[in-house]
């Protein structure tokens, strides 16, 4: 018995440390109210937020492709049908421009091959997102419109095919820019800061995140939080892609802006004997004929040959005469952008992301990074071309493409890049500027670099925004979100201290009469701001670039440009913008809220922000309406501002709601925060998810 009793207590001493593991284990994910990942689920919040817990990484692919169709399904369809460049065979002639765009440029054979080239598990969780979204439309079918279910069954391929055309034939370059070449003003925008423990009041960096995207189509942003063994991110994906691109865990984070990045280029080529000269000799294209499929009205399709001429520049995309334009773009050879987005939300600190960042996958985009052990960073990130010649202005017209001195072939390595950690300053910002003015003193300097790297300027949104920064020693995490909603415009604080005095001296009663309203007035774009509407329509009158007596200086590059270069013309103008005010709207001092109105959903509110020239940092676009309002259409989307303590601190907002889906009550529900400048908690403990809980689906 004695014998029995010790061989029983010894294997107690033995087995009690699995059993205190197993307790201590038990007490660790009661606490942060998590389960064992038995199963996969999505606890849907009450702002139509898809919370995912994948009991595995390929089953989380698979919830989130299942969570947007619940919330964009025709959206997700209907980008996935132009991504295939079949669109005007499913929904008619409207979309056969978006089809030769897509099939000249080669987006879905290229999709193909980039699928057969990614990483075995990383193909299994590209077919689980798939799956989720058949798996959906299988289950609710009903709920989806029947024009797009024609691009069912969807396959990974077709979400690589609608990533390549967002990323390299949307945002590097837009068909919509070609015409002018590269001067059209581009649609996507973005503010980013990151804020050093020196310069936050609570000693934590922070993080904020502001893209600017117009609210329809493939630039809709969609919030989840991703959850799975070893990951789990909170941010937003672009609709239709199963990564997010703009996140924060509990250790690091990181925001995307445009940048002024330069990834395409246009070549003129000289045509002879069916070919085009190139070094002293004629080179044939190689030609393909495809077919295009019309849908008519009547239900048929007619059909219609796409000839596409290549080039060793790229892809013909003009001809007239004996002479063609080829494109060429950055990026083509690079199809691991997800898996680098994927690793960079994985990442724990600065050394992990830099790793993912390294690899160059992603082609554009500014990277503003901040962390919890207090590190922040601006990189310049995207494939720059290596050119063996001119500034950045050279390369945005038609370059010769008669010779190879001009044809770029390899992109610059990472460590060649625009790249600043842990500045001086203790802070960082863009607001689409180079990377040159993302920090004060300066910190990159633009002569350390290729000419053509970047351009210099400094618009007055990113001195608006580098102002609240270098004015405020210590922000507070409040401040930092108040400072995001400043509709301040930078452009009045600039210019009226002189166009007011001259008004008064040399201008007619109508004249004096704006300038009273303009001296009276905040210098804001709030809805209640009274001579906003003057001032934006007398910048209308205006050319802006040759306004300024003192241009701008890249010594001065906060504080100019400066001063009225001819003052007399200056003051004409004002008098014609108030007497345009004054006969539209009955009075000088309307309020911008009552002209300028956010609109979305079938909701209507009085707007506050503004255009990015008036220098706004809070940007929002308008369209004009019939009755002389202006409607909401693009601007200020997701936002996320983050304090990186313990645990971390975040308040977002998606702007126009997170969802499209017909019959969602998630469709403009956080229109009314926007309006009133207010952002929202970011539920990412489970505790707080299930407190806020709309909906469970298990799977």
């Amino acid at each position: 018995m004695r014998y029995l009793v010790r061989v029983f207590t010894r294997k107690v001493f033995r087995i009690l440390p699995f059993i205190l593991g197993l307790i201590f284990a038990l007490v660790v994910v009661l606490q942060n109210g998590a389960i064992l990942a038995t199963s996969t689920e999505i606890l849907w919040d009450t702002y139509g937020v898809p919370h995912i817990f994948g009991k595995d990484t390929q089953s989380a692919f698979q919830a989130f492709g299942w969570a947007q169709m619940q919330s964009h399904g025709n959206l997700v369809l209907r980008l996935y049908g132009q991504a295939r460049g079949r669109a005007a065979q499913y929904w008619g002639e409207k979309y056969l421009e978006s089809d030769r765009w897509v099939l000249t440029m080669g987006v879905p054979d290229r999709a193909r091959s980039w699928y057969k080239l990614q990483s075995p598990a990383f193909r299994n969780y590209l077919d689980a997102f798939a799956a989720g979204i058949n798996a959906y439309a299988q289950e609710h079918g009903e709920l989806i419109d029947d024009e797009v279910k024609v691009v069912l069954p969807v396959k990974a391929e077709d979400v690589l095919a609608h990533l390549h055309r967002v990323l390299h034939f949307t945002f590097v370059v837009n068909p919509e820019t070609i015409g002018g070449i590269k001067q059209q003003e581009s649609k996507a925008g973005s503010n980013g800061w990151a804020i050093a423990p020196k310069r936050s009041a609570s000693g934590k960096a922070m993080l904020l995140a502001n893209p600017h995207l117009p609210w329809s189509d493939l630039f809709l942003w969609y919030e989840a939080q991703i959850t799975a063994p070893g990951f789990d991110a909170y941010g937003a994906a672009l609709v239709g892609i199963p990564v997010l691109a703009i996140a924060f865990n509990n250790n690091l984070g990181w925001t995307h802006t445009v940048n002024t990045h330069d990834g395409w280029d246009a070549y003129k080529l000289n045509l002879a004997d069916n070919g085009y000269r190139f070094d002293g000799k004629v080179l044939p294209f190689e030609t393909t004929t495809l077919s295009l499929k019309v849908k008519q009205k009547d239900g048929t399709l007619k059909t219609e040959p796409l000839v596409v001429k290549h080039s060793v520049h790229g892809p013909v995309i003009s001809q007239t005469g004996n002479q063609a334009v080829a494109l060429r773009v950055v990026g083509l050879d690079r199809p691991y952008v997800l898996e680098e987005w994927w690793d960079m939300a994985r990442a724990k600190n600065l050394s992990q992301f830099e790793a993912a960042l390294k690899r160059l996958q992603l082609p554009m985009f500014t990277v503003i990074y901040a962390d919890k052990y207090g590190h922040i960073m601006h990189l310049f990130n995207g494939q720059v071309p290596i050119r063996k010649k001119g500034d950045f202005q050279y390369w945005q017209g038609i370059i010769p493409g008669n010779t190879s001195d001009t044809l770029w072939t390899k992109i610059h390595p990472y460590q060649d890049l625009p790249r600043i950690v842990d500045p001086k300053s203790g802070w960082l910002q863009n607001a689409n500027d180079p990377p040159w003015t993302t920090t004060f003193p300066t910190a990159i300097k633009a002569d350390k670099y290729p000419p053509y790297m970047a351009p210099r300027f400094m618009d007055f949104r990113a001195q608006r925004s580098a102002r609240m920064l270098f004015e405020d020693e210590k922000i507070t995490f409040d401040e930092m979100v108040g400072y995001k909603h400043s509709t301040r415009m930078e452009l009045a604080d600039r210019i009226l201290d002189d166009l007011i005095p001259l008004a008064r001296k040399n201008g007619s009663e109508l004249a004096k009469d704006a300038a009273n309203v303009l001296e009276n007035w905040d210098k804001k774009a709030n809805a209640n701001s009274k001579g906003a509407v003057l001032f934006a329509t007398w910048v209308q009158q205006i050319d802006l670039h040759k306004v300024f007596s003192i241009p701008w200086s890249e010594n001065k590059p906060r504080t100019t440009p400066d001063g009225l270069a001819n003052p007399q013309e200056a003051v004409a103008k004002l008098q014609a913008a108030a007497d345009q005010v004054q006969k539209t709207y009955g009075k000088l001092d309307v309020a911008w809220g009552e002209v300028f109105k956010l609109d979305y959903g079938g909701i209507n509110l009085p707007a506050n922000g503004g255009p990015d020239h008036l220098g706004i940092f809070r940007s929002l676009w308008f369209s004009p309406q019939s009755n002389e309002s202006f409607k909401s259409v693009g601007g200020d989307s997701f936002v996320a501002a983050v304090e990186f303590s313990q645990p971390v601190r975040a308040m977002v907002l998606n702007s126009y709601g997170n969802a499209t889906q017909p019959g969602s009550p998630h469709i403009g529900d956080q229109l009314q925060m926007f309006a009133n400048q207010k952002l929202r908690p970011a539920w990412h403990k489970r505790s707080d998810i299930l407190a806020h809980l709309e909906e469970r689906q298990a799977f």
